[in-house]
């Protein structure tokens, strides 16, 4: 009898011990009893009923899920290959055991799946350029989804995105032209703004002729700081207008009608 008792305590000690517990701060444990969900236990230490209740035990951290280079095509009909990365949390661990099977397998699922279609709504120029607004998107659908399963998308980004060799020779003569167009019209406005300060100082200059000799002044010494071996020789303005003159007035003397008796 007594060896009864024994055995007893000692199998009722046994399952006191086998019930009970321990999760860490990012771990929770989903108990079930008799095949329902009872609670969401955790952290720290906890006892459960042994060989009636059963514990899952799920990490609600951020886990990080790279998703594989996708060739998908955008609007535009091009071509491309894209890789992101996922990060994800679980916010209610019963919905994530008892509402889908695997929850890791179909979030990434979910996520490539989105990442096809939503590029494939975009052109090539948006995807290199509006990176920002296509995570952002692809976030959103795939948070939709994954709402049920109580699990919430943190982030979306795309790593990077592979062009065919063509298509990126196609879009450096596309960028070398516009750079181009934008240096000629840069150059045509210079010379437009150069072109209104030339007619003002034209102005300025038949105002006031001194500062015609100022000008050449000025010139002769930005040649003489270059070229310093340069000879220069300097004639008066109002030399050449006198040349000027006396060349005028004989061809005005021969133009002179004769005289008739």
């Amino acid at each position: 009898m007594s060896y009864l008792f024994g055995s007893a305590f000692i199998l009722l000690t046994y399952l006191t011990i086998a019930g009970f517990k321990l999760d860490r701060e990012y771990q929770r444990g989903v108990v079930f009893r008799l095949g329902r969900v009872q609670a969401v236990k955790g952290p720290g230490l906890y006892w459960i009923i042994p060989a009636i209740d059963q514990k899952v035990q799920v990490d609600i951290r951020t886990k990080t899920v790279d998703i594989e280079p996708q060739e998908t095509i955008t609007s535009d009909s091009v071509t491309i290959r894209v890789n992101a990365v996922l990060y994800y949390r679980l916010i209610d661990p019963s919905k994530a055991i008892v509402k889908v099977e695997n929850y890791e397998k179909a979030v990434y699922q979910a996520a490539l799946t989105t990442l096809r279609n939503v590029i494939g709504q975009n052109s090539l120029d948006d995807v290199l350029q509006n990176r920002d607004k296509i995570n952002h998107k692809i976030q959103e659908v795939v948070d939709e989804m994954t709402e049920s399963w109580g699990i919430i998308i943190e982030r979306v980004e795309m790593k990077d995105v592979e062009i065919p060799t063509s298509m990126q020779r196609a879009m450096a003569k596309e960028a070398e032209a516009f750079r181009e167009k934008r240096a000629r019209l840069i150059k045509a406005e210079a010379e437009q703004e150069a072109s209104i300060k030339l007619a003002e100082a034209s102005q300025l200059i038949m105002k006031n002729p001194a500062a015609l000799e100022l000008r050449r002044l000025q010139m002769l010494s930005e040649i003489g700081a270059e070229n310093n071996t340069t000879t220069i020789v300097v004639l008066p303005s109002d030399l050449t207008s006198l040349a000027q003159n006396l060349a005028v007035k004989p061809q005005s003397k021969t133009s002179l009608p004769a005289k008739t008796e």
